[in-house]
């Protein structure tokens, strides 16, 4: 591995937007049911609804978090709804799986997503039973990332050293607690919504916009 990679043991992965490009667009089909759930749920307007899903995802980490906390949401309700999308934008990626397959060491998913829809992803991906564990929402106990606490109870969960680890995101905010507890971060920066006045990049190590790409290439700086 490149020195600045030897250390790293554990590849730890989010999943919407990070595993796949912004550019399908299917999270934006997520977004767009959660946008609706939050519309009839208070009865509100497209325009107001819209508001209220980017305030609580902008202070709570996940819309379902702010709902659960002012209106008593159930969260497996829920998913069930957001994610009842059809995945036709996703295909087999061949770059993507030989890359994950040649890494060494172990492989988690770790997304503010639950573990059905993960699995359905990564099956359209050709991932299936590419990782170790999918560590959802639920096992975060509906702390979800950016949540400190959700990092640690990962690293806990598993058994992970935060320092032997690499830490892959889309969103770059959810970055920092991975940096501050000792992993090494990566930020796919490939067309995601990035929250308001997050412009702090400091506790990024690595930038790219491919993430297939930058894996086999630094594979072939081990060979």
């Amino acid at each position: 591995m490149p020195a600045s990679l030897s250390h790293v043991r554990n590849w730890i992965f989010d999943l919407d937007n990070t595993l796949y490009p912004a550019s399908t667009g299917l999270f934006a089909l997520v977004d767009r049911r959660i946008g609706d759930y939050v519309a009839r749920l208070l009865d509100l307007d497209p325009v107001e609804a819209r508001r209220v899903q980017k305030h609580y995802f902008h202070h709570h980490g996940t819309t379902l978090n702010g709902l659960m906390a002012d209106h008593g949401v159930d969260p497996h309700e829920f998913y069930a709804d957001v994610h009842d999308i059809e995945l036709d934008a996703l295909a087999r990626d061949e770059s993507l799986v030989g890359a994950i397959a040649r890494l060494p060491g172990r492989k988690l998913i770790f997304t503010n997503a639950d573990a059905p829809y993960a699995e359905r992803v990564l099956d359209r991906l050709g991932l299936t039973g590419a990782f170790e564990a999918i560590h959802d929402v639920h096992a975060s106990a509906y702390r979800p990332k950016p949540d400190p606490v959700a990092y640690r109870g990962l690293c806990d969960a598993y058994d992970l050293d935060p320092a032997q680890s690499l830490f892959a995101e889309d969103l770059a905010r959810n970055l920092k607690p991975a940096k501050d507890i000792g992993m090494t971060t990566l930020w796919v920066d490939n067309g995601s919504e990035q929250p308001p006045n997050c412009t702090d990049r400091s506790y990024v190590d690595h930038i790219v916009s491919d993430l297939a790409a930058w894996l086999h290439a630094i594979m072939e700086e081990q060979a």
